[in-house]
């Protein structure tokens, strides 16, 4: 297969899995959207958790810093 060329504009890869996202969730269907606000949060959450960890002049990221 040839390799996609990269489009401007083009989605981000999810971080985050689709299929586990949906395995997840015991009495609902997921919407479409809701993957990409979700993959949002984690990515949000992790820039987060990223300058707490530089602030304490860690550069590992804990569970504290969520």
């Amino acid at each position: 297969m040839a390799a996609r060329k990269a489009r401007r504009g083009a989605p981000k890869e999810l971080i985050i899995s689709k299929a586990r996202t949906k395995n997840a969730v015991k009495k609902c269907n997921v919407g479409g959207e809701f993957y990409e606000a979700l993959d949002a949060h984690v990515r949000d959450v992790i820039v987060s958790a990223e300058k707490r960890a530089l602030g304490n002049k860690r550069k590992t990221l804990k569970a504290v810093d969520l």
